[in-house]
Formats: C-alpha cells, structure tokens, sequence
C-alpha cells in the first residue's frame, strides 16, 4: 500500500517491515493486524488493517515519529 501523507510517500513494497502484530485470526470481523515499517529516509509508519468488527475495518497508513516507533515496539 501506498500514501502520501504531508508530500512524504510511504509504501509498504518500497520499505523495512520492522515488526508485524495480529490479533484474532484470518476472516475473524474483530481481528486485526498493525505492522511498523521503516522507510530507506528513516521515517516510521503503522499499517494496519482489520475485519469489519475491528479497530481497524479499512486498511490505513499512520506516520509516526521515532519516538512513538520505540513506544510501540515497547508495547507490542
């Protein structure tokens, strides 16, 4: 996947997954995925992706500073 977000592409072919979280199972409507990826620049992001009963019922891209990545892999 693909977005632009503040005229910075980030893109999930073109980067370093870092770590990849799921929750539930493949088809459950609650379950859901967050996955953090590195650019080659050095930014983070989160994609995520979800059932229809889930947090997250369309995929998305989130930035997130370097700060928040750490915090996340913290708690993941």
């Amino acid at each position: 996947m693909k977005k632009i977000i503040c005229k910075v592409e980030y893109d999930t072919a073109a980067s370093e997954l870092v770590k990849k979280v799921t929750s539930g199972f493949y088809g459950d409507p609650a379950g859901y995925e967050e996955s953090l990826y590195k650019t080659a620049g050095g930014k983070f992001f989160i994609y995520v992706n979800g059932g229809a009963e889930s947090k997250y019922p369309t995929e998305d891209i989130k930035r997130l500073s370097a700060a928040k990545a750490e915090e996340w892999l913290a708690n993941n």
